[in-house]
């Protein structure tokens, strides 16, 4: 239960988080290197078009039969989830809830403190859940990253919910 935290205050849908099962979405990034490598404004159709045409391309020089490595790739993946440090966009949960048109501040609680932002600021947040493919037991369950990596290297934590005011 300590690893529950919620969404709660102006908002429309309260929402319950837990991020023992952020492993398995595919929004996770790698926060070994989001903070370092170059942003690319890019958008959602685009990405696809291009996710698509790398596996065309594939099928059409190797054929649509399944080599090895394919095999070898998942594998790899599965290691990489298994000893990864990964994070989670917070803007979805975030939509999700439906914060009130008048709400304009998040509250991050901590078991240190509260810490105030501009919603316009918690929509960029990144929510690191795992280091080295470990939950963020001692001090976690999350740690809160601004978006800009501006805080990388000292990140807020063990927060235990948000509040919308």
């Amino acid at each position: 239960m300590e690893n529950i935290m919620s969404i709660s205050g102006k908002v429309k849908y309260p929402i319950t988080l837990e991020p023992g099962v952020w492993i398995f979405d595919d929004r996770r990034i790698d926060l070994t290197t989001y903070f370092s490598n170059k942003k690319e404004d890019s958008n959602s159709v685009e990405a696809y078009t291009k996710a698509v045409s790398k596996h065309w391309d594939r099928e059409i020089m190797e054929g649509a039969i399944f080599p090895p490595t394919l095999k070898t790739e998942k594998k790899f993946e599965k290691e990489k989830v298994l000893t990864g440090t990964f994070g989670i966009p917070f803007m979805p949960f975030l939509l999700n809830a439906e914060p009130a048109s008048d709400a304009a501040t998040l509250v991050v609680q901590t078991t240190n403190g509260e810490y105030e932002f501009t919603i316009e600021k918690a929509y960029g947040f990144i929510l690191g859940f795992s280091n080295n493919g470990k939950p963020l037991t001692s001090d976690g369950p999350v740690h809160v990253y601004n978006g800009d990596g501006t805080n990388h290297k000292n990140p807020i934590k063990n927060v235990t919910g948000f509040t919308l005011k």
